[in-house]
């Protein structure tokens, strides 16, 4: 049973925030990682993901939200060493083999068994309270990683696949004409994936996509083709979910958050022009914004992050270098960090535990707030980070600590205070205070505080 409540959709009173099935907003927040849906590492057979036991360290964080992450290369490499990916929504039928040694892709017949991962996936972290964006493809990859395998190791290679498919026609060395409308062969057959991927979770109410993740400007006129083919196939289907389009990022060819907002996607994550990852401008509500790591830093952020992006109206998100022993097919130990490739350091390091911990305290304080009501008002308090509904509650972020200004002139009557320090996860009851004027608050420990004022 799903501790979820969904569809997802925009909210009518708050469009910051999602809505559940009953009107109330849904605040999104929470770590996602490259394999939490494909297995890959180096070797011959990349080591299975321990998909149950990520849900409970998300579940353990308080955590809400996940990427649900693809990826389109079966073989790749941003350093020196080889990765490998899989399973693929196609069946490797041969009888030829691919590039990488597998048999060869038969691009006509889906296999169930990958859109069976992806529905049991996606069940299992409705289960735990978690809405799931299922990522639809991925071009960081194609633009970004080394060649010869950002080509060589694609199912759109005419050398990888037993349908005379050539996502290259122009002999690039690179995929990128992928992730546009030049090619209507390989546009019918991605949307033929997408359709089962859709009818796969259609029922399941935890759920939203993805178009792509980091394809570049290039992928506009393709990528909002995407979003329709998506509403267009759940317009007559049981369930409607939220569809986004997240940074077009690629040298020399990124798109603009202008272009993000100016989309048919239902929510975005924008890149750092704008202020999002030093000083987050105020969400307008033009769309939900899933802030993520991933478009601001890459790997990066901290918890101040996540509580300035939470008192400015966004849902933080982030990038999370998680990795653990895993089991090799001999029952011997061993870690599968192919994260390594992207970060260039150990994976699993506590120093992002802060963030990790801050997300979950983001989400416990949001539940406590009338989120329908629940505005950004940097102009009430000192320190410029406030969320509030005037007269009601307060939610304010003082990055420096000590003494912070909150204007309460539209209070009335007396109001609670709550001090909580982002840093060691505790809470602290400090009396009341009196509404009608502006009035100054002082932390009672040291380092930066959260200031939670409410009648």
């Amino acid at each position: 049973m799903s501790r979820t409540n969904g569809p997802l959709r925009v909210c009518d009173r708050n469009p910051r925030y999602f809505a559940d099935a009953t009107g109330a907003p849904v605040y999104l927040t929470g770590s996602h990682t490259w394999s939490n849906f494909k297995d890959m590492g180096r070797g011959e057979g990349p080591p299975r993901f321990d998909f149950d036991e990520y849900l409970a360290f998300l579940e353990r964080l308080n955590h809400n939200f996940i990427r649900l992450w693809t990826w389109e290369l079966s073989t790749f490499s941003y350093h020196d060493d080889l990765v490998r990916a899989g399973p693929f929504p196609w069946k490797r039928t041969g009888p030829a083999a691919a590039l990488d040694g597998k048999p060869a892709f038969d691009l006509s017949a889906l296999d169930d068994a990958y859109f069976d991962r992806l529905r049991a996936r996606v069940a299992a972290a409705g289960e735990r309270g978690i809405y799931v964006s299922v990522m639809l493809f991925e071009g960081h990859g194609l633009h970004a990683s080394k060649e010869p395998w950002c080509s060589d190791g694609h199912p759109f290679n005419a050398k990888n696949n037993v349908n005379g498919i050539d996502g290259d026609p122009d002999r690039t060395g690179r995929m990128l004409a992928t992730n546009t409308l030049a090619i209507p062969e390989v546009t019918k057959i991605q949307e033929a994936y997408v359709a089962r991927v859709v009818d796969a979770v259609n029922d399941l109410d935890n759920v939203l996509y993805e178009i792509a993740n980091e394809s570049g400007a290039y992928s506009t006129e393709w990528q909002h083709h995407m979003i329709e083919f998506v509403h267009d196939r759940e317009r007559s289907m049981p369930q409607q979910h939220p569809v986004g389009m997240t940074f077009q990022w690629c040298k020399d060819k990124a798109g603009t958050n202008h272009g993000l907002f100016a989309s048919p996607a239902d929510w975005i994550s924008p890149n750092p022009n704008g202020g999002y990852r030093d000083d987050p401008p105020p969400a307008d509500g033009r769309k939900v914004v899933l802030s993520d790591t991933d478009h601001l830093w890459g790997i990066g952020g901290n918890h101040a992050w996540a509580w300035m992006s939470f008192c400015r109206g966004h849902n933080p998100l982030f990038m999370d270098p998680y990795a653990r022993p895993d089991r090799t097919s001999d029952g011997k130990d061993a870690t599968a960090r192919w994260t390594d490739h992207l970060s260039g350091g150990p994976a699993a390091e506590p120093k992002w535990d802060p963030i990790r911990a801050n997300l979950g305290h983001t989400l416990s304080y949001a539940r406590r707030m009338d989120l329908a009501e629940a505005t950004p008002h940097g102009e009430l308090a000192g320190s410029g980070y406030c969320l509030a509904a005037p007269g009601k509650e307060y939610l304010v972020y003082a990055p420096e600590g000590g003494e912070v200004t909150l204007d309460l002139g539209a209070a009335t009557g007396e109001l609670e205070v709550e001090w909580f320090n982002p840093r060691t996860g505790e809470a602290t009851a400090a009396g009341r205070v009196s509404g009608g004027a502006k009035l100054t608050l002082t932390a009672p420990f040291e380092g930066d505080a959260v200031a939670f004022v409410r009648s």
